[in-house]
């Protein structure tokens, strides 16, 4: 673990929360990406959210005033994607999900099918379908592996909570008896993916988030320097009720500009 924080050389970063708010950029996410760009950090921005592919959320952070790189962004998709192909290459799907999901598994080689799938893979999407789940719940009774992108039950929208991934995976479980392997965060598979994809190593990585069950408790087991951010989910009380902590519990992203060096 890094003792100090001018010892990191490679950010991993949660998006929601910490980098944007209601497609806001939060004051200080700009010029912290811009930094890291000058410095010549390697960075990634993390999210869990599978509906969208890279060049929607890079277009999606242009419009809230960020420059994101297509290259410089991991999907709980992509992780997903990744950890398939590592897997079983060239193998088979069923998906229930959105672009972000079926985009990465194309371009990991896999085949779309509903007959005899190697794995179900539950992603996010705004429109499910009775049909489809029925579907997902006949391919796992038949043997086809359960994987879900992400296990966040609910998301959030302007009108309140809507049901998310892991609400649709517990409908699934309950039909089949069959748990689900999550790739998404808290996974730290899909830090460690995260890494691969930039050549970085624990040692030397950072993780900024905001929220305790996820991406701090995440950080922690892939081995990295954990900053947690207020400008989310988690506040001091919540941190609290956790038995870990991060290493460093911040306002926000603009406490990391121009950090003096051995802070």
């Amino acid at each position: 673990m890094p003792h100090a924080r001018d010892e990191i050389d490679c950010w991993l970063t949660d998006m929601d929360g910490v980098l944007v708010h209601e497609n806001q950029a939060i004051p200080g996410a700009a010029e912290l990406i811009q930094q890291w760009t000058d410095r010549g950090h390697r960075f990634l921005v993390l999210t869990n959210n599978s509906i969208f592919t890279p060049r929607d959320l890079a277009a999606r952070l242009r419009a809230s005033g960020l420059q994101v790189p297509e290259e410089s962004l991991w999907t709980s998709a992509l992780a997903t994607a990744d950890f398939l192909q590592s897997q079983i290459p060239g193998g088979s799907a069923f998906v229930i999900g959105e672009a972000g999901i079926t985009t990465a598994l194309h371009e990991a080689g896999f085949i779309m099918t509903e007959t005899n799938p190697d794995y179900v893979v539950v992603g996010e999407t705004r429109t499910y379908s009775f049909e489809a789940i029925t579907r997902a719940i006949r391919l796992i009774d038949k043997g086809a592996r359960f994987i879900v992108t992400n296990p966040d039950a609910t998301g959030p929208s302007a009108e309140g909570p809507l049901p998310a991934t892991g609400a649709v995976a517990a409908l699934i479980t309950r039909a089949t008896g069959r748990e689900p392997y999550v790739v998404g965060k808290p996974n730290p598979m899909m830090f460690r993916s995260a890494m691969n994809r930039i050549g970085a190593h624990s040692e030397n990585t950072a993780m900024i988030g905001d929220r305790m069950d996820t991406d701090i408790v995440a950080g922690i087991e892939a081995g990295l320097h954990t900053v947690l951010v207020l400008t989310g989910i988690s506040d001091r009380a919540e941190i609290e009720r956790y038995p870990f902590r991060p290493d460093e519990v911040l306002q926000s992203v603009a406490d990391l500009l121009e950090t003096p060096p051995g802070r």
